[in-house]
């Protein structure tokens, strides 16, 4: 039976965004809203109000619809604050973490995230996610062989390193690149070149700094990411590196150091299956660092929000399988 009426409103509310999707039993999209109302941004900071404006609508269609939502949303910021489940975690164990407020139209359930505690066998320090397991139980539900084992990343802002196991999320790391990108381009002296330059470097340069940064950081050695930042400026008052392609030589810099630290904690064991999770474009450049560490074997996914939200609430048995 085909049916396409409708079961569960989902959302993902996060820093910057809000998305939020009306669904039906196979988690296919019948209709969908996307604001700039990320939890930092809502209007007047009023979380209610932003949500009966979003889903309204769909609410008023369809009153007895679960609304169920992941992402920052249930921060220490957000609208509710949601204790994190501990790692390792499984789907079964985040759906179990849900918590359920009254929105004032409705009830929405949102999602926890994860805590990953202090070893002090491995030296390993706390670590959170909040938004990124949805994405993984995605990547899990749709993707079976990944599912079983595989090294999962999500760059971005603060890029994610999960290791999965039958199902289970065992533990992760969290790279600071994109936020470090952003504040050493526009807080420090390694922005001016760019700023300052009246023209745009071409794709080809941009590349090619790229691939210098790449390079650089995979080789630095004993002088890791703090030796090798300065010659963003020095390498341009050298003549060796063109201002307006500075920036991308900072990037593959950046990028390149998180992946040499990442994959440095491997050792010599057999690397699990990779991919990636996340926007086309930035993935790319994930894919051309992790080639300069001799891996090119990497399955792209572009987003797996919808998935993880559905397959999360079926856990929860806020409705009930296809």
């Amino acid at each position: 039976m085909n049916d396409t009426s409708p079961c569960l409103i989902a959302l993902d509310w996060g820093t910057s965004s809000l998305r939020a999707w009306l669904l039906d039993r196979q988690g296919r999209v019948l209709d969908s809203r996307h604001e700039p109302w990320g939890i930092l941004h809502t209007p007047e900071g009023d979380f209610a109000r932003a949500y009966q404006t979003v889903v309204g609508e769909w609410r008023d269609a369809h009153p007895d619809l679960p609304a169920l939502a992941c992402g920052m949303i249930g921060s220490r910021g957000g609208w509710h604050e949601v204790p994190y489940v501990d790692a390792p975690a499984d789907a079964d164990a985040i759906a179990a973490g849900l918590l359920t407020i009254d929105t004032g139209i409705d009830h929405l359930s949102l999602v926890p995230g994860v805590m990953q505690h202090s070893d002090a066998t491995t030296g390993a320090l706390p670590n959170v996610m909040r938004g990124e397991e949805t994405q993984l139980i995605g990547v899990m539900a749709g993707y079976p062989s990944l599912a079983r084992n595989a090294l999962l990343v999500m760059p971005g802002t603060h890029s994610k390193w999960a290791l999965i196991e039958d199902e289970l999320l065992v533990e992760f790391t969290t790279h600071m690149t994109g936020e470090l990108y952003a504040v050493l381009r526009e807080h420090s002296i390694l922005g001016r070149p760019a700023a300052e330059c009246q023209e745009d470097a071409s794709d080809a340069a941009s590349q090619q700094a790229f691939d210098e940064g790449l390079e650089n950081a995979r080789d630095a050695g004993s002088a890791g990411l703090s030796g090798q930042l300065f010659s963003v400026r020095s390498r341009v008052l050298a003549g060796e590196l063109a201002p307006a392609a500075s920036l991308a030589y900072l990037s593959g810099l950046l990028i390149g150091e998180e992946v040499r630290s990442a994959t440095a904690a491997l050792g010599d064991q057999p690397w699990p299956k990779l991919a990636l999770i996340g926007d086309d474009a930035l993935c790319r450049r994930y894919v051309r660092a992790l080639s300069f560490f001799e891996c090119r074997d990497v399955e792209t996914i572009s987003d797996a929000s919808i998935s993880g939200l559905m397959t999360i609430a079926h856990r929860a048995g806020l409705i009930a399988p296809a």
